[in-house]
């Protein structure tokens, strides 16, 4: 049989294993955290605290060290993937954590398969999700499209995307990695030497990916000493997180001379498009990196792909790549949030509680 681990397995990059980070907690789990997820939607990352943002990336390190798909845990349990919008990886992964945890999956993989093709509604559509399953991921290109579902969804509701608003599992993918990368960012008390410098490649005011990681990094104080937004906007962040920014006690800088500051940052972290009205606009020429940019020894790239232009092959090989590997940890992190919003953690054998 092929082990957790092994089916995560990237081919490219460094390999993140989830033991270390297990090891931090001696193997233990906050439970209590996990189970305040029951019966939740997740649709913002300001739902989220860095302590539950830890907590599913421990769930997710247990699921990724050890083999549980013999606990059946989502067994009996329906999730409907509902993409209004184009997706490989969030649906597929999605999908796959459904399936390999004995969950059973309905699929709308186009928008236009549906009622909305002959101008049904959002708010009618969820009144007959409501009947066909137990939770529903959707992503959409419309920011408001959760608030519409809303109206009459009354089962869990994840987001996966909504116009320029927000991802937040993909958010917890990042983190996971990162947290996989240098465990010692998940304690509270980070070691000065351990704590990390953050550029953000992009506008997280426009960018749903960049403004939902951003989200979780702002609740790391003390693992992160430093964030510099790179943007050719003067001002990229928007207003939805022009307050957590200021009640920050993270130092945060806004720059648009990505080669000044990138000898300086351990974590970049970039997108290609930003969500611009009912279009998508790429990432500017000079914000592109390769093997001749100047990146810090033993820094690395988080990226959630798909890329363009901003991010070249020639990085795959190095040790700076880490995107891989992000990619990797995906359908764990999903599996954890799965198995705990459906009130499944009991089915989970060998959770040792914090």
């Amino acid at each position: 049989m092929v082990s957790p681990t092994e089916m995560a397995a990237n081919s490219k990059g460094p390999r993140l294993w989830p033991e270390p980070l297990l090891a931090v907690t001696d193997g233990a789990v906050d439970r209590e955290a996990l189970s305040a997820l029951a019966g939740t939607s997740l649709l913002n990352p300001r739902q989220l605290d860095r302590r539950t943002v830890t907590a599913i990336a421990q769930l997710a390190a247990l699921l990724e060290s050890r083999n549980v798909e013999m606990d059946k845990p989502l067994d009996g349990k329906i999730a409907i993937t509902a993409f209004f919008e184009a997706s490989t990886r969030t649906r597929l992964s999605f999908e796959s954590a459904v399936l390999r945890l004995d969950g059973k999956v309905l699929s709308v993989p186009d928008g236009q398969v549906t009622g909305i093709a002959k101008g049904e509604s959002i708010a009618d559509i969820g009144e007959m999700f409501n009947t066909y399953g137990d939770v529903v991921i959707m992503r959409h290109p419309d920011t408001d499209s959760l608030e519409q579902i809303s109206k009459n969804l009354h089962r869990p509701l994840i987001n996966a995307g909504n116009g320029s608003g927000h991802h937040p599992t993909q958010a917890l993918i990042d983190w996971y990695a990162l947290l996989k990368w240098r465990p010692d960012l998940s304690r509270v008390i980070c070691p000065a030497e351990k704590q990390i410098h953050i550029g953000i490649i992009g506008t997280p005011g426009s960018m749903r990916t960049v403004k939902s990681f951003l989200r979780l990094a702002l609740m790391f104080s003390g693992s992160v000493k430093k964030i510099t937004i790179i943007s050719e906007l003067a001002d990229p962040v928007g207003l939805d997180l022009t307050e957590p920014i200021e009640e920050s006690p993270i130092e945060i800088d806004i720059t648009n001379d990505v080669q000044s500051v990138l000898p300086q940052l351990d974590v970049v972290y970039m997108n290609s498009i930003a969500f611009l009205g009912d279009s998508y606009r790429n990432l500017d020429a000079r914000y592109q990196l390769d093997c001749d940019s100047d990146l810090k020894p033993g820094a690395v790239i988080l990226h959630p792909l798909a890329r363009n232009q901003e991010l070249s092959v020639e990085l795959d090989e190095t040790d700076h790549n880490l995107y891989f590997a992000q990619a990797a940890g995906a359908v764990f992190v999903r599996q954890a949030i799965l198995a705990s919003i459906l009130d499944r953690l009991d089915r989970i054998s060998g959770i040792k509680s914090v």
